[in-house]
């Protein structure tokens, strides 16, 4: 991907993104001519080189050779209209405790290519409309964001009730034919709309059964986060703020993240009321939220409300894999902090565990790495101020994991002791340690391609 063709999708995104900003209560009925070489070489640099491949076998790499060759081909097929979805391969993996688990959709190299160029379609059309409080699969936005929102408006406003909600099965059970109707609220191009119902259409391969679901959106596919923040825009963001907002007497917030979100009120019954009228509202658009992980908490600030034993008496809620809590600072003072989930802890330990089981006849040197990167990765998310206790517990049990498992190789090497595994870590072998890698203070929003603050331009997609 030359500077040139990201510069002239850049101009051609700024000038749909007017349109849209110009015709907010208007469809658009004409945007595929944009669909050229240049849009699909743009969406092609934008795929991670890196990931696993498709189900196919092909890898973003290998379909870079003689790209402009496969990019004209799949751009002739999609303009005559002979482009056909290959199905979407479907592998579970854990989700929190027990054997619930999380399909994740695995397309063709080809697919992804499509997928991101229709995508970046989309994106400027829609980010005009979205609300700033909405931070799942936007660009410039991350979930330490979401967190960080949250954690202001409860510490700067007087909100003492949070209604943690969980929506059942989102990506399994959303309504093709009531996404179609929101879609085409604001997208009637018939080139861009008959893409979207041939990937919705496409079919799952799952342990070689090849079905045709008639809801739901795989995780996985590059274009599924795109329409599920258009249909939880049009189900919960603009009834939150059009509807509920202007009726409520007390202050109140909604953060979402992709289909995870919380509310905050500081008025009991309107937290009560918005509760009992969210299965309503979900219900309209063929959704359910799940009962027995949604309620309403009181989260007031402690300030003096502690029992005899000098501990605050607050609920918790979790979102994103954080527990929030209340808790005192070094001087004495009340903050809302945060701490890695019971939950997630005992995923990443559980996952850590069965790596150290599979691989522990792996050269140690091998192992240390592999280690060093999960712990890495573990430290970039969840290292966030606060929360030092908890990764370093994490880091500590993987210890006490990885001796297990060396402890346990067969006779050919010699015995780990706990002695000699000290040494070990002592040696070249040290794991890393703990680090807070997130202060409270997070960056605004950025645009994609100009590192510049949200706030430094008119608008997401506006110019200098």
């Amino acid at each position: 991907m030359n500077s040139e063709s990201s510069t002239n999708v850049l101009t051609r995104q700024w000038r749909i993104a007017e349109i849209a900003k110009q015709h907010p209560e208007r469809s658009l009925n004409s945007i595929h001519h944009h669909l050229d070489l240049d849009w699909l070489r743009v969406a092609y640099g934008r795929l991670k080189k890196d990931k696993a491949p498709g189900y196919d076998g092909q890898t973003v790499r290998d379909y870079g050779n003689d790209l402009d060759r496969r990019l004209t081909d799949l751009l002739t097929r999609v303009k005559g209209g002979s482009y056909c979805a290959p199905p979407v391969k479907r592998v579970r993996i854990p989700k929190g405790e027990g054997k619930e688990t999380r399909p994740i959709g695995i397309p063709t190299t080809e697919d992804k290519v499509l997928q991101r160029a229709v995508a970046m379609l989309l994106e400027p059309i829609y980010e005009e409309q979205f609300f700033d409080f909405s931070y799942g699969f936007r660009p410039g936005r991350s979930a330490h964001q979401a967190l960080q929102r949250i954690w202001k408006q409860i510490m700067d406003e007087p909100i003492q009730w949070i209604v943690e909600v969980d929506i059942r099965k989102f990506f399994d059970t959303l309504d093709h034919n009531r996404l179609r109707e929101v879609l085409r609220q604001r997208v009637t191009d018939g080139v861009i709309t008959k893409l979207i119902d041939k990937w919705l259409n496409a079919g799952v391969l799952e342990q070689q059964q090849l079905t045709y679901p008639e809801e739901g959106t795989p995780q996985g596919g590059v274009i599924s986060p795109m329409i599920s923040n258009v249909f939880l825009h049009e189900v919960l963001d603009k009834w939150f703020e059009q509807t509920v907002r202007p009726r409520l007497l007390g202050r109140a917030f909604l953060v979402r993240y992709a289909d995870d979100f919380v509310m905050g009120f500081q008025r009991k019954d309107e937290a009560e009321r918005v509760y009992k009228v969210l299965p309503l509202r979900f219900q309209k658009y063929g959704l359910s939220i799940n009962l027995e992980k949604t309620r309403v908490v009181r989260f007031a600030s402690p300030q003096g409300g502690e029992n005899r034993q000098g501990k605050a008496e607050a609920a918790t809620f979790d979102f994103l894999g954080f527990t929030h809590y209340w808790g005192r600072s070094r001087k004495g003072q009340w903050f809302v902090m945060r701490k890695t989930a019971s939950s997630r802890q005992r995923r990443t330990l559980r996952g850590v565990t069965l790596w150290c089981r599979k691989n522990r006849h792996q050269p140690t040197h091998e192992q240390h790495r592999q280690l060093c990167q999960k712990l890495q990765g573990h430290y970039a998310y969840y290292g966030i101020i606060g929360n030092s206790r908890s990764i370093a517990s994490v880091r500590h049990k993987v210890l006490l994991i990885w001796h297990k498992w060396l402890s346990r190789r067969s006779r050919g090497h010699a015995q780990m002791t706990w002695a000699r595994f000290i040494s070990m870590l002592n040696g070249n072998l040290y794991l890393p340690p703990a680090r807070i890698v997130h202060s409270n203070r997070v960056a605004k929003p950025q645009i994609r391609g100009t590192g510049c603050p949200k706030g430094a331009r008119p608008d997401l997609w506006g110019r200098p």
